[in-house]
């Protein structure tokens, strides 16, 4: 079985359990039944291999052989991953590693399952965490065995994160390991993970037809149908890059085999072999449409996923079938096609809204306790280090093993005659990056047109030195008209490659779809934006969707401000005089009371402490009276208001994922229910955003839409001083209108 021979494995074990069976055996019995399972399981008889698992977790179990019944749990969890059933492999996985430690048992193979379950579902910095840690637990416990199979795991990692040299490094340590074991299947997978960091080097005219050929046979023979998909669809690479236009061909043909069978990531891996087949025979419609049912059978198994952050991270399985039927698209020249392609690689997630979970009493106690511990440490009193990331890592955990309720099957990406109706006299920009190269989409007067604005690298560049300027600028002193020197050139330089090659835009308000670096961009800041109302989406898609969200009649306002601000107080009680509603301040501002206010209203200002968890965005939080309001409290939310106003820094920033999928606190908002969110996506400073609140908040009251109110306050702000444009020129309107 280590080796890869499972069918000879599966013969002597189907000898032994009858025999084990007559003579009583049970601890035999339980041991063999452990193996055929897994057997079963590398060999996709999952059936099979549930009941064999099981009947060993109950024999063990009578025979008091607690380490056996944690084995058990493990070998579960590792049938449910290769199922794709996610949540209820790290279900398994969670209580095998706490009942084999307990037991003193080894955890390097609980470990490196739980570091490849991550690794499916995109959690690459997790998944490399369990691997490292996998590795130290094989050292400890000698078993040597395993370690080349870890260094394969760490290739893998890096592969996804786009490290192709240390993925290279990876296999290449992989592959000498396994050869020394004279593993011949796992050696075929280590060649696998090589040639795949090759060829994303450049370097796959070097690859060998031959090596390649054989890797494939023996993979075709290993009983691991996902690896022979996958070394089908290299082989074909290496096969076009050679001019081996048949050999590639019939690889495609045999991949593509594997779109009407087994689990959903090897189905669509088939449906992307079937596309790239049609691709090289020249059909693009049938290579888009191969590459719209990949994409169907992927997000269907997202919805089955419930956490926000394992479906966010999914997509990255999305990329290469979207960065097909883009490229199709692109190369046929239509307007439309790109725009149905750039709407498929992003935001997929705040498409597909969950329906609210039960009311979780676990995670109410546990967000509970997060917050005693942010409270004490706040407060300069003595915690231990360790505990706040052990909750939020409980938090985290908790969540992703109870997925919510489908909301219904995914939504498709709106289409031109549908988009152009919703927008009115707007004028839309839709930004896509393609081969280093940014693009627009622009739909004006209900015409799409497309056109490329040049290299990605400068408008990088350009963004970095006027977030830069922007930071510097509040700061009084002689470096202050330097700073605001740079951002005026900065602004100009940017407004022209991005917004001055598109004159149809005339003057009307802009709705903007970004992408990349461009999701932290203050808009307000180019020329072309000054004083006009611009909203800014993730997806199309999206802003239609919530552009006509009605409004409840009544318009209920909450008003909250956080401690520590010296501002917020008296910017909460002006908002609330405008509003004529009585503000939630002090210690009145709790998470409980703040988030009860939120479910019932329709407009709601919150001026707090903001903090952007990079590494960890849904713990992203709005500090209060009693402690953080965090991603995961407005999870539990049956709706939030309609227009949000977080007046605090980073509110409005957003962790940008691999596909343009966005996690943080405005988009949380949004997949709640959010319409409108008015934030900013720099660090502003406190006392200096008061008036421009105030200008918002009397624009919204006298009936003018978000977005033209928050350019008319910002033009307002803009005329009075440098610290005044610093405060307001960060702050976007997110959403809808």
């Amino acid at each position: 079985m280590e080796i890869g021979r499972l069918d000879e494995a599966l013969a002597d074990l189907d000898c032994a359990v009858p025999y084990l069976r007559r003579i009583d055996d049970r601890v035999g019995l339980a041991r063999a039944l452990v193996n055929r399972g897994i057997v079963h399981g590398w060999l996709h008889d999952f059936a099979a291999a549930v009941r064999d698992l099981r009947e060993s977790g109950q024999v063990s179990s009578a025979l008091g052989r607690g380490l056996a019944v944690g084995i058990v749990e493990q070998n579960l969890g590792f049938v449910a991953a290769l199922r794709g059933h996610v949540p209820a492999a790290l279900d398994h996985l969670a209580r095998a590693e706490q009942t084999i430690a307990e037991h003193g048992g080894q955890l390097a193979a609980v470990l490196q399952d739980h570091g490849e379950l991550l690794l499916s579902v995109g959690l690459t910095s997790e998944a490399r965490e369990f691997a490292e840690r996998a590795i130290g637990a094989c050292q400890e416990e000698q078993r040597r065995l395993k370690i080349p199979e870890l260094r394969l795991l760490l290739a893998q990692i890096a592969f996804l994160d786009g490290d192709w040299q240390r993925s290279l490094r990876q296999a290449d340590l992989a592959l000498r390991g396994f050869s020394r074991q004279q593993r011949a299947e796992w050696t075929a997978l280590a060649r696998l993970a090589r040639y795949r960091a090759k060829i994303a080097l450049g370097q796959g005219e070097r690859i060998s037809l031959a090596l390649v050929a054989a890797m494939v046979g023996t993979l075709a023979g290993s009983g691991w149908p996902a690896a022979e998909v996958e070394g089908r669809v290299v082989a074909a690479q290496v096969s076009f890059l050679r001019g081996r236009r048949g050999q590639g061909g019939e690889q495609l043909r045999q991949a593509a085999l594997a779109r009407s069978r087994g689990p959903a990531a090897i189905r669509a891996r088939g449906w992307f072999a079937e596309a790239r087949l049609r691709e090289e025979n020249g059909d693009p419609r049938g290579a888009a449409g191969a590459a719209r049912a990949g994409l169907r059978v992927l997000d269907e198994h997202a919805t089955a996923l419930g956490a926000t952050d394992l479906r966010v991270h999914s997509a990255a399985h999305r990329v290469e079938l979207t960065e097909l039927g883009l490229r199709t698209a692109l190369r046929d020249g239509r307007p439309a096609g790109v725009l149905e392609w750039a709407e498929r690689g992003r935001a997929s997630r705040l498409l597909h809204r969950p329906v609210l979970p039960a009311e979780d009493p676990v995670l109410a106690g546990l967000l509970a306790q997060l917050r005693s511990v942010a409270a004490e440490i706040s407060l300069g009193r003595p915690s231990p280090a360790h505990r706040q990331l052990t909750l939020e890592r409980q938090i985290r955990d908790h969540c992703r093993l109870h997925p919510p309720q489908s909301g219904g099957p995914p939504v498709e990406p709106v289409r031109p005659h549908q988009l152009g109706a919703a927008l009115g006299d707007r004028s839309l920009v839709e930004f896509v990056q393609w081969d280093g190269i940014m693009h627009a989409l622009t739909l004006v007067d209900r015409r799409l047109r497309w056109r490329p604005l040049g290299p990605v690298s400068p408008i990088d560049g350009l963004i970095e030195r006027l977030l830069f300027a922007l930071h510097r600028l509040p700061r009084k002193g002689p470096a202050q008209p330097a700073a605001a020197a740079l951002l005026a050139d900065a602004a100009r330089r940017l407004d022209d490659l991005l917004l001055g090659q598109l004159p149809e835009l005339g003057d009307r308000p802009l709705v903007l779809v970004p992408t990349g670096v461009l999701h932290s961009m203050p808009w307000s800041v180019l020329p072309s934006c000054l004083g006009r109302p611009v909203t800014v989406s993730p997806s199309a898609t999206l802003w239609c969707a919530v552009s006509g969200a009605p409004v409840r009649p009544g318009r209920t306002v909450v008003v909250a401000a956080g401690p520590g601000l010296p501002g917020a107080r008296d910017e909460a009680l002006a908002v609330a005089a405008i509003h004529g509603c009585a503000p939630m301040v002090d210690g009145t501002a709790t998470v409980d009371g703040v988030l009860a206010a939120l479910a019932g209203a329709e407009v709601a200002h919150l001026a707090t402490h903001g903090s952007l968890v990079t590494d960890n965005p849904l713990f992203s939080s709005l500090r209060l009276a009693d402690g953080p309001l965090i991603a995961y409290d407005l999870e539990r939310l049956p709706r939030v208001p309609h227009t949000v106003i977080l007046a605090c820094c980073d509110g409005g920033r957003s962790v940008v994922q691999t596909g343009d999928e966005l996690l943080g606190l405005s988009t949380t908002f949004m997949g709640r229910s959010a319409a409108q969110l008015i934030a900013s996506v720099v660090p502003i400073p406190d006392a200096e955003t008061a008036p421009l609140m105030i200008a918002l908040h009397r624009g919204i009251a006298a009936g003018r839409p978000a977005p033209v109110a928050l350019a008319e306050a910002q033009q307002e702000m803009r005329d009075r001083s440098l610290a005044d444009l610093a405060a307001a020129a960060g702050f976007v309107s997110i959403g809808g209108e």
